[in-house]
């Protein structure tokens, strides 16, 4: 496959995974400011359909692609961005691995017990605020890999 093609492949791939992780946090973050259930329910749902379908899909196209391009740049070892690169899309992933996707989960089981109607409770809140702090950092870190491979620098 031609450097061109996964070069295209890898800029598709960061496309899902970020515009994911900025955009679900963005509308994630406004129905919980709403206090309504219902968006909240949905809002929790669809953020966690939306991380299997796009983030984990810009994630395999990124490390596939990535992959395979690395020897065309000297491979991992021998650039310093490229090595920064790669540890920051996988302190990412075991952060969505160890917090973010757990929190999620955990909000969703707790809104879904709720009758519809009920007031969101203290405990959701709680999650929030680790799902906020979490998805901080989880999206810092992959935009500066992000700017780590358009810079490249010494």
């Amino acid at each position: 496959m031609s450097l061109t093609v996964l070069k295209a492949i890898h800029l598709l791939g960061a496309v899902l995974f970020l515009g994911n992780i900025i955009v679900t946090a963005f509308w994630k973050t406004l129905a919980d400011r709403t206090g309504e259930l219902a968006v909240i329910r949905f809002a929790v749902k669809a953020t966690n359909w939306a991380d299997v379908v796009f983030t984990l899909g810009g994630i395999v196209l990124l490390a596939a692609a990535g992959q395979m391009m690395a020897p065309a740049f000297g491979g991992v070892a021998a650039n310093s961005w490229l090595k920064g690169a790669y540890a920051l899309f996988a302190a990412t992933g075991v952060l969505w691995l160890a917090v973010l996707i757990p929190v999620q989960w955990k909000q969703a089981r707790l809104l879904n017990a709720l009758p519809d109607g009920a007031a969101v409770p203290a405990a959701y809140r709680r999650l929030a605020l680790v799902w906020a702090a979490a998805g901080s950092a989880a999206t810092l870190m992959p935009l500066a890999a992000a700017w780590l491979m358009v810079a490249k620098p010494a």
